[in-house]
């Protein structure tokens, strides 16, 4: 074991503070990284605070992680000391269901998550990416492309293939229309990869002030979803719709957006359960669906994109210290669009 340093929520109540802890030793398939960068997810906040229920005490938080390989086991063929890496939201799956041999780890019933999860090595609860230093499997570290920004990078690890997958799996590409609902740190990456996809792209949001961005970001029209007559015109006009918002809304008023068999996938996840129309369903054979992250494979691929088209997340980077700062303001969707844990800082 070696001791390394981070930060860690010791109730749902108190602020994250500073927390020395030991990791395992490299085992022979093992990468020990030390981590240069790390993203910010909402759901590090649902998980600190206990909003989902489970979290034990302390929690290390999180799952968006880019650093630099220092040291690999014995039996590691795909990485050396020196190599950019990335780990995102999970670190061990049981390898042998039928998730994991489709490349779906995410989906595997032993899943172990990159914190808060139970590690079989140790015994205790895994920790996360806000820390100085980090061991995993091989099978669940990526490479970062050379090309790309480091520090905007991090969050692709989950925003990035939470809306890379969906758009994947469903196959958007070009003449597709696309709807996208919120502009946050999801939404704003799945209309710059629904835009590289070919697709046109309309992104609906609430909020007026965020039009400008949008277009820069992809979008070729900005729809007020709070706007009845706006919206009763696009009825039916739409292939597919991702929904990103994690707050209570109407899930009705974007069915009806849809084509005859499109699709409506959520990635976000409001706390409240929503009602839905039968009929929106039936009448056109729509589809309403939701997606988790993606697999290993499918991660790379995502990040290998990224680097070939030069796609990172808009981010704002903060010192370690200023972490209970940024879940405030976070709160009040007062980020563009992802914080960024710079750990030299």
């Amino acid at each position: 074991m070696y001791s390394t340093n981070g930060y860690a929520a010791r109730s749902a109540s108190s602020p994250l503070s500073p927390f020395s802890f030991e990791r395992r030793d490299p085992l022979p398939d093992d990468v020990q990284l030390d981590i240069l960068f790390c993203g910010i997810c909402h759901s590090d906040l649902h998980i600190v605070r206990n909003e989902w229920r489970g979290t034990t005490y302390p929690c290390v938080p999180g799952h968006e992680i880019v650093g630099r390989a220092i040291k690999v086991g014995s039996a590691v063929k795909r990485f050396k000391a020196g190599d950019l890496v990335a780990v995102g939201c999970m670190v061990n799956s049981c390898g042998v269901c039928e998730n994991c041999r489709a490349d779906l780890q995410q989906f595997c019933d032993r899943l172990v998550l990159t914190y808060n999860s139970k590690d079989e090595h140790t015994g205790a609860m895994t920790y996360g990416g806000y820390s100085k230093s980090m061991v995993v499997d091989q099978k669940f570290v990526l490479r970062v492309p050379d090309k790309l920004d480091l520090a905007a990078s991090a969050p692709l690890l989950c925003a990035g293939i939470t809306t890379y997958s969906p758009l994947r799996h469903w196959k958007v590409g070009k003449g597709h229309k696309v709807g996208v609902v919120g502009l946050g740190g999801l939404g704003h990456m799945a209309i710059k990869f629904a835009s590289a996809f070919g697709a046109e792209v309309t992104l609906f949001t609430t909020s007026p002030a965020k039009k400008a961005d949008a277009k820069r970001l992809g979008a070729s029209e900005v729809v007020i979803s709070k706007d009845e007559e706006a919206m009763k015109k696009l009825e039916k006009k739409f292939d597919f719709i991702l929904d990103t918002v994690s707050a209570k809304h109407d899930l009705n008023a974007y069915l009806s957006l849809l084509r005859r068999d499109g699709v409506l996938t959520l990635v976000g996840a409001p706390p409240d359960e929503a009602p839905v129309s039968a009929f929106n369903l039936i009448l056109r054979r729509r589809q309403l669906t939701g997606s988790l992250i993606g697999g290993i494979a499918e991660t790379q691929e995502m990040l290998d994109f990224c680097g070939e088209s030069g796609i990172t997340c808009d981010i704002e980077l903060i010192k370690m210290d200023q972490i209970n700062e940024a879940y405030e303001r976070m709160l009040k969707s007062d980020v563009r669009y992802r914080f960024v844990i710079d750990m030299a800082r």
